[in-house]
């Protein structure tokens, strides 16, 4: 019930029957600048595009990641694994194998939110330890913020030493559908909340291309994993 209220505020039956979503991101974080160029990502997460300001090249289609020759292939699986999933994440809630906990409210940092606590069955994903603790605003059910841990290249229990939060800030109506414009990097704990600024991306130039299979055919000289 809760996710579908979410769900519903964020217009997720819309997003879905768009085909792409296209939008320019300036990522900074621990004050260095982190990802600057244009994102494309199929709106039910079976592929995406990222094209850095140097030329450089991610292509995802389903299980398989392409990129430019001369990239660090961990980087290179962070990149399209991560930013692309914090941009779906309101539409992704549902997905196949994710499990909530029961709502509960809480206060943090001096304000009320609807909270629910996702995590995620084995095999699933590309870091299926990963959670994320869901807060959404009382009146409208908008996500606000989610508290998460990033397993993908230590422990469970190293991760969970250093949960991180993003803050979705600024959403902007295009086409009907609530996209947040910005995000905000936390340090995060159970008891303070959002504690340390990490770091921040701006999106703009936000919109909706129709569907293209030539979007996403990459180059002979493209290297996969």
């Amino acid at each position: 019930e809760y996710v579908k209220l979410i769900e519903t505020n964020h217009s997720k039956d819309d997003f879905l029957k768009k085909d792409n979503i296209q939008f320019d991101i300036e990522l900074f974080f621990g004050g260095k600048e982190r990802l600057r160029g244009k994102m494309t990502l199929a709106t039910n997460s079976s592929r995406g595009i990222i094209e850095t300001k140097n030329g450089e090249k991610i292509i995802f289609k389903n299980d398989t990641t392409f990129y430019s020759p001369g990239m660090n292939k961990t980087k290179v699986r962070f990149d399209a694994y991560t930013w692309s999933y914090f941009f779906l994440f309101p539409f992704k809630l549902s997905d196949e194998g994710t499990n909530w906990t029961e709502m509960k409210y809480s206060e943090m940092n001096g304000n009320l939110y609807s909270v629910q606590r996702l995590s995620f069955d084995k095999g699933i994903g590309d870091a299926p330890d990963d959670w994320y603790q869901v807060y959404s605003d009382t009146s409208d059910n908008s996500i606000f913020a989610a508290a998460y841990i990033v397993t993908a290249s230590s422990s469970i229990e190293r991760a969970e030493e250093d949960p991180h939060a993003i803050v979705y800030k600024n959403y902007q109506d295009i086409d009907g559908i609530p996209i947040a414009a910005n995000w905000e990097f936390f340090g995060w704990t159970k008891t303070e909340g959002l504690t340390d600024t990490l770091g921040n991306a701006t999106l703009t130039n936000i919109e909706f291309l129709d569907d293209s299979d030539s979007l996403y055919i990459p180059p002979a000289n493209f290297l996969k994993f």
